[in-house]
């Protein structure tokens, strides 16, 4: 899947899977905003045995690939 939003900077990238991380500070709990979104995507994924990648410009979006074994491309 990919987007052509604002993107994910460098620095956020090592996070972005991580419980409660939120790249964009403007969104918080208050808001309904709870950073969990891609943790559990991660989960699934992996209980799956799959992995999951993003590569991201800033300014230019994202690109998120999920891959299963033995899944066919």
């Amino acid at each position: 899947m990919e987007d052509t939003g604002v993107g994910i900077s460098a620095e956020d990238l090592p996070h972005i899977f991580e419980r409660f991380y939120r790249a964009d500070k403007a969104r918080s709990r208050g808001q309904g905003h709870f950073g969990l979104g891609l943790a559990i995507c991660r989960a699934v994924v992996e209980a799956d045995q799959g992995t999951i990648h993003v590569e991201s410009e800033p300014g230019e979006g994202s690109t998120f690939s999920v891959r299963y074994p033995g899944a066919i491309s």
